[in-house]
């Protein structure tokens, strides 16, 4: 009798509130409510466009509290740290505090599929190529943001945009890797007039043009691609904060790209690229070692900086380390490894 009354006298509660920092407000929602329908009924600016956990961009913190993730399996190792979650797949289980993206940042591109038409495919290095394309209508999306393409059922993979939104043509590098399935199809049977899917946008390390201090862009071989994109995004917005660009390769024979970065640099005088070479390096234009190495040698501090960092898992690991360790806030830190598999 007496457990009986105390269940009872407990009932569940109808509603609970969710801190939504950093704009301290508070909402209120029914237990089990997912997150980011709860965030968009209440009118709170979130970022959003595939809505099934696939595009990473609903990403947001868990400051306080416990919450029924569905998105886990979906994120790669880096994004399931310090309570990051997918909105989209996030369930509301108790009171708790919820770190979303300023306003300001917030972006919303619906994601969707179109066919394309292949425009061109150039060698940018020995092992890289330039993939052209023309979509058969506009796709929406932020600098740094990137998207699957589909050339055969079995050939499948993701590439970021090089350029902008609005350019006619879309652009992607791809690095041809040994015995890589789909890069070794856009090599050797790949042809231009070619269909193909174009599925996106992807990603949440995508620019935020609102941040008005220091920039670090951390790109490594094809990872330059997405970095492009960042910096061609800033200069077309009319930032001019000052951006440092370490361009990290192999060898010298993975080196491409430098007239771009050249005219970049003449139109952005705040823009400062480093190419750094781990073995082999041109020392009257390169320098050698790692990018972690390089930065740490050249900021004692980063603190108030916004990091962009492209490339491959290690790469992108190590670098986010070490721009933690320099005071680079968690949350400022925009980071996509590239994953080989299938490549």
């Amino acid at each position: 009798m007496s457990s009986g009354h105390n269940l009872l006298s407990h009932p569940k509660p109808l509603f609970m509130d969710i801190l939504v920092q950093p704009l301290n407000r508070t909402i209120r929602v029914a237990p089990g409510a997912n997150l980011l329908e709860a965030l968009r009924a209440a009118q709170v600016p979130m970022s959003y466009s595939c809505l099934s956990g696939r595009c990473g961009i609903c990403r947001c913190r868990v400051r306080d509290g416990e919450v029924l993730d569905g998105g886990r399996e979906q994120q790669h190792p880096l994004d399931g740290m310090d309570g990051v979650v997918l909105a989209c797949q996030t369930y509301i289980t108790e009171p708790c505090t919820i770190e979303v993206p300023t306003p300001e940042d917030a972006v919303v591109h619906q994601a969707r599929v179109l066919k394309a038409t292949v425009i061109g495919i150039e060698p940018l290095a020995a092992d890289v190529r330039r993939l052209l394309l023309k979509p058969s209508k506009p796709i929406a999306f932020s600098p740094g943001q990137y998207a699957k393409i589909t050339f055969t059922p079995a050939h499948a993979r993701p590439y970021s945009m090089a350029g902008l939104p609005g350019d006619e043509l879309l652009e992607f590098h791809v690095q041809l890797m040994p015995k890589g399935r789909v890069s070794a199809y856009i090599a050797e049977k790949l042809k231009i007039g070619d269909a193909v899917k174009v599925s996106g946008p992807l990603g949440a390390a995508y620019l935020r043009q609102h941040h008005t201090g220091p920039v670090l862009c951390v790109a490594g071989a094809t990872g330059l691609a997405p970095v492009l994109s960042v910096v061609r995004g800033a200069v077309l917005a009319g930032m001019r904060n000052p951006i440092h660009l370490y361009f990290g390769l192999r060898s010298p024979r993975d080196l491409y790209g430098l007239p771009w970065l050249e005219q970049l640099r003449c139109m952005h005088p705040a823009l400062h690229v480093h190419v750094v070479v781990a073995s082999g390096a041109d020392t009257a234009t390169q320098r050698p070692g790692l990018v972690t190495q390089a930065i740490a040698n050249d900021h004692a501090s980063l603190r108030g900086w916004h990091a962009y960092l492209r490339g491959s898992p290690p790469m992108v690991e190590t670098t986010t380390l070490m721009a933690l360790r320099k005071g680079v806030d968690a949350a400022h830190i925009y980071a996509d490894a590239f994953y080989t598999q299938g490549d």
